[in-house]
């Protein structure tokens, strides 16, 4: 009993040890410390999801209306997501298209895909490589704001990026 007991406590004593933050320490202006996450893709996990910011330095995107347009706003995120991906080429992604709740089913996943379609589009013009990049549409399947107004259904009309491979 007491191998028993000794094996579990040295297994639990190394797999804590293995759960130790990855975030630097930067010290400025004198004693005080910010934490920080580089462009390191080390710190990504797994399925990770730029809705939930986990995503490291990639962001979602948003989309209006009926449309699978990319704005200013929408290329000049997708800018900073490339600039990461090129960065760390081990690193893949899915996007996921994604509709707010108007509109049928059937419509939604056909936009939540082109939304998706143009996302990876314009990353490989920036010159990621496409076969980093797989595409899915969810339609008006997974909201992330739960409202009937144009509040919710902005946040719900975007492109979420997941990590796939690190």
């Amino acid at each position: 009993m007491k191998i028993s007991t000794l094996i579990a406590v040295i297994a639990l004593s190394i797999s804590l040890v293995g759960c130790g933050s990855t975030k630097k320490k930067e010290v400025q202006d004198g004693n005080q410390e910010v934490s920080s996450v580089g462009s390191d893709s080390s710190a990504l996990e797994l399925n990770a999801d730029s809705d939930s910011g986990k995503a490291g330095a990639i962001s979602s995107v948003f989309f209006g209306f009926n449309s699978s347009v990319l704005t200013t706003a929408t290329r000049e995120t997708l800018n900073a997501n490339a600039e990461f991906l090129k960065a760390n080429p081990s690193v893949e992604v899915q996007v996921e298209g994604h509709c707010d709740e108007r509109g049928g089913v059937q419509f939604n996943l056909a936009l939540g895909e082109r939304r998706a379609a143009s996302v990876k589009e314009y990353l490989v013009a920036m010159g990621v490589a496409s076969s980093r990049i797989s595409t899915i549409s969810f339609g008006k399947e997974r909201p992330v704001a739960f409202g009937h107004d144009e509040g919710a259904w902005g946040q719900n009309r975007r492109g979420n990026f997941v990590i796939t491979a690190k």
